[in-house]
């Protein structure tokens, strides 16, 4: 079921094209009152900027970064030594010895 439209209707339709040129026509310019709001909303802006207290941060940036790199070397040794010692039921002790990764190293090249 399809809905016709009369002739009348279909005259008084417009394009997009046509449309946007009468909105331009239209337009009004800004008025004081409204510049004055802006103003106003750009200076409380500004005093909200200026007062705002610096950030300080407790831990500096360099220092995050060692505690971060430090964390991922004791998570490697920890799965170093869960992975070598309880799973794969040697030494826990021998997974931090560099023998047993030459070892290891050479047997998959070789």
């Amino acid at each position: 079921m399809s809905i016709k439209r009369s002739e009348n209707t279909l005259s008084k339709s417009q394009s997009r094209r046509e449309y946007r040129k009468s909105k331009k026509r239209h337009h009004k310019p800004i008025t004081a009152s409204a510049n004055t709001r802006r103003q106003q909303r750009l200076k409380r802006k500004e005093e909200r900027k200026r007062l705002r207290k610096p950030r300080r941060r407790i831990f500096p940036i360099w220092l995050r970064i060692i505690i971060v790199l430090m964390c991922c070397v004791a998570a490697l040794s920890i799965g170093l030594i869960v992975g070598y010692g309880i799973i794969g039921d040697g030494n826990p002790s021998d997974a931090l010895n560099i023998e047993t990764w030459q070892h290891i190293i050479d047997i998959v090249t070789k």
